[in-house]
């Protein structure tokens, strides 16, 4: 009998929902201060997670979800990128 995985959960910053970790996309700041998108999941550093879809990053940033998760401001630029990354797999979809 195969034993059943536990599935990991994490708040999105943006709806504040619980949801398979997997779901959501990773932003992770490192030691040096820098932000990057984690896909993996894997990458070192703080991370905190946000739902794939525009509606929760314009939340998240609104709600300033992001700055409380890495209790440090979050630069413009990387709402940008996350912006670009969201709209691109939207079009894709």
């Amino acid at each position: 009998m195969m034993k059943q995985r536990k599935v990991p959960l994490r708040k999105c910053t943006g709806c504040q929902e619980m949801k398979d970790k997997r779901e959501l996309i990773r932003i992770v700041r490192n030691d040096a201060g820098e932000f990057s998108l984690d896909r993996t999941g894997k990458k070192p550093g703080r991370g905190a997670y946000i739902c794939p879809n525009t509606e929760c990053l314009a939340k998240a940033q609104k709600s300033k979800g992001l700055e409380r998760s890495f209790k440090a401001p979050v630069p413009k630029d990387v709402y940008e990128a996350l912006l670009a990354q969201l709209e691109g797999e939207e079009n894709h979809a």
